[in-house]
């Protein structure tokens, strides 16, 4: 579902009602109007891109709440207070660091956004943890019932595998883990503002890149530690999804007419659907780190179309029309 027609959207520009805005103390300015940042609500949508940075400063994105009300929440990916975990919802639950990458173990990513494949034959250990023992606790039923990696997959494997989409679509990790940050801010607002609880509803829809997009999340009652001995950790479970506008639907039905119905249904869901922990924008950042093909997997290709970083028809031709089977395949150890 589209926010707005990008003809109006670019006339909204031109005419400086969006590029003109101001951010001063708890409101964003605009002329002639003012936007209250959220917990304050709206009946209609307000005027605004979503998401939308000024320059050094908030980050926002729009949201609609349960009650069908709109509002402007501040998201701004920045290095904050540690992410502390306790049975206690709430306590201590900053955002961490959340513009670090790990130079240490990467300097090519650190630097470029993306991996190098020669650094990545070389490398031994990652976070000081020798690759055998991540890939052995990364594997399901070890430090997860679920896992981090395929049984097939090794961590290497998976980096290199994913750091190829990312570049093949013309992005960089970094680009990809500002949406998830995000959804996680959100989260971390909500929190603050005592909204959360173990049945979260608060917020039903996200506005982000002109499409409308369905939000759910809840608790655990524990966490899910790190395979790499960081701090990042996993409490919730974060759902985002997005339907297909008539254009695309036409577009994957006419390119994909080959599939059968099994396979369509397959690759719409793969398309449109993210199921994913606090863990994956912190990994995305650090590592370059999707996970592998398992139930909690984001593949940088469905968060290129979801959060509209890339149009469907621009992903299809940047994998020359083999979608599906790019991704369906596991990077199986060499």
């Amino acid at each position: 579902m589209k926010i707005k027609n990008r003809t109006k959207q670019k006339l909204l520009e031109v005419f400086g009602i969006i590029a003109t805005l101001l951010f001063l103390n708890s409101g964003i300015q605009a002329q002639p109007l003012t936007y209250q940042l959220y917990p304050y609500t709206y009946d209609s949508l307000p005027e605004l891109a979503s998401p939308y940075t000024r320059q050094d400063s908030v980050e926002i994105m729009m949201v609609i709440t349960k009650d069908n009300k709109y509002a402007v929440v501040p998201v701004t990916m920045e290095n904050g207070k540690p992410l502390l975990y306790s049975y206690k919802v709430g306590t201590f639950m900053g955002k961490d660091q959340q513009l670090f990458i790990n130079a240490g173990d990467f300097p090519h990513l650190a630097k470029t956004g993306l991996h190098s494949e020669v650094e990545l034959d070389k490398k031994e250990m990652i976070t000081g943890i020798p690759i055998d023992i991540i890939n052995c606790t990364g594997q399901p039923n070890a430090y997860s019932f679920s896992g981090f990696l395929a049984n097939d997959e090794d961590i290497i494997s998976v980096l290199k595998g994913d750091n190829q989409l990312v570049k093949t679509m013309s992005l960089t990790h970094p680009q990809l883990a500002k949406p998830l940050f995000h959804i996680w801010n959100l989260i971390l607002k909500e929190t603050e503002l005592g909204n959360w609880g173990r049945f979260y509803d608060n917020i039903r829809y996200i506005y982000y890149n002109e499409n409308l997009l369905n939000f759910n999340a809840s608790g655990s009652k524990g966490w899910q530690i790190s395979i790499f001995h960081d701090e990042v950790q996993g409490r919730y479970n974060i759902h985002i999804d997005r339907k297909f506008t008539a254009v695309e639907e036409n577009y994957i039905k006419e390119k994909y007419s080959h599939l059968n119905k099994d396979e369509m249904a397959d690759l719409k869901y793969k398309l449109t659907n993210l199921d994913f922990s606090e863990m994956l924008p912190f990994y995305v950042m650090r590592y370059g780190f999707y996970e592998g093909h398992t139930q909690y997997r984001c593949d940088p290709i469905a968060i290129a179309f979801i959060f509209g970083l890339k149009s469907l028809e621009e992903i299809d031709n940047a994998f020359e029309g083999n979608l599906y089977n790019t991704l369906t395949k596991y990077y199986v150890s060499i």
